[in-house]
């Protein structure tokens, strides 16, 4: 997948579907009538890592600057 798409896919994931994911784990932990802090705490934890899981080969090495001779990685 070239660079620039990757971008635009992190970009789209970042302001779409990670508010979506926080409305949506929220959601789950409302239905379950506030269960006690720290397994609020620990269920927050847990879901803050998981949504990165998938999307580790999309945020791969964006942070890194651009090389000159390919500019398509």
């Amino acid at each position: 997948m070239q660079r620039r798409t990757r971008k635009r896919l992190a970009y789209l994931i970042l302001l779409v579907g990670l508010p979506a994911y926080v409305v949506v784990a929220v959601s789950i932990l409302n239905a379950l009538d506030r269960p006690p802090i720290w397994v609020e705490f620990a269920v927050y934890v847990v879901l803050g890592i998981l949504w990165a899981l998938p999307f580790r080969a999309v945020f791969r090495g964006l942070a890194q600057p651009e090389d000159k001779d390919n500019p398509d990685r």
